[in-house]
């Protein structure tokens, strides 16, 4: 990149939260919550495709059981959400320490996060975050809303129609988050961290960063390969 982007958009689960993604534990745990709370008495097996992180196990047992998926699938996404914000807020899921170069950052540029994770957790994390982002994206709590994650480029270009921008970086540590953004029209820069530290570089990176302070360069000049 030779100029400076319009905006720099950062996924967050591994990113910005420490850790790839949301343990199991989470979205079993919050299932558990709503078979409570609507009284619902599965078998195992359908106790373990309620718990399960995919929408399509979950609606096949909620069909099982005469449960409207849509409405099991809301309550659990905002039962993990709830559980999600009190790990963060108890230290028990960490933010990586590189996050702190973030508030100097967005006195030059905009900053957003764009996540696969729940729209509210999203949310959370930039409110809960001392550095201003301007924008939080996550996946809606719906069946649409899941297949439309990344490697989707749809979050992203939401993100940039709502900032007024078309051009960008995006910050991810996964494969799909370059493809997510060669969609989107932004530069795929590739963050190394413990738990892709020995994945092969994805060919549609525009850049390799090895912290998130490495980002102050790209302001001022084009990031090495």
């Amino acid at each position: 990149m030779t100029s400076r982007p319009d905006a720099i958009l950062f996924d967050m689960d591994g990113v910005i939260l420490e850790g790839a993604g949301t343990p199991l534990s989470v979205y079993e745990r919050a299932a558990d919550a709503t078979i409570e709370s609507l009284e619902l008495e599965p078998t195992e097996r359908q106790r373990r495709d309620l718990r399960d992180h995919g929408y399509a196990n979950v609606e096949t047992a909620c069909g099982a059981l005469g449960v409207d998926p849509t409405a099991f699938w809301r309550r659990k996404e905002d039962e993990a959400s709830r559980l999600a914000a009190e790990r963060i807020r108890s230290g028990e899921r960490g933010i990586y320490d590189d996050v702190d170069a973030l508030e100097m950052l967005a006195e030059r540029t905009t900053l957003a996060l764009v996540s696969n994770n729940r729209h509210e957790t999203a949310a959370f994390v930039a409110d809960h975050l001392s550095a201003p982002f301007a924008a939080a994206r996550g996946r809606d709590p719906t069946a649409a809303g899941w297949r439309r994650r990344k490697p989707k480029p749809d979050y992203l270009l939401e993100t940039l129609a709502e900032l007024g921008v078309d051009d960008g970086l995006y910050v991810g540590d996964r494969e799909t988050d370059v493809t997510a953004a060669e969609e989107a029209g932004l530069e795929p820069a590739y963050l190394r961290r413990s738990h892709n530290a020995d994945e092969p570089l994805p060919s549609g990176a525009a850049c390799k960063l090895e912290t998130l302070s490495d980002l102050g360069g790209i302001l001022d000049e084009r990031c090495d390969r």
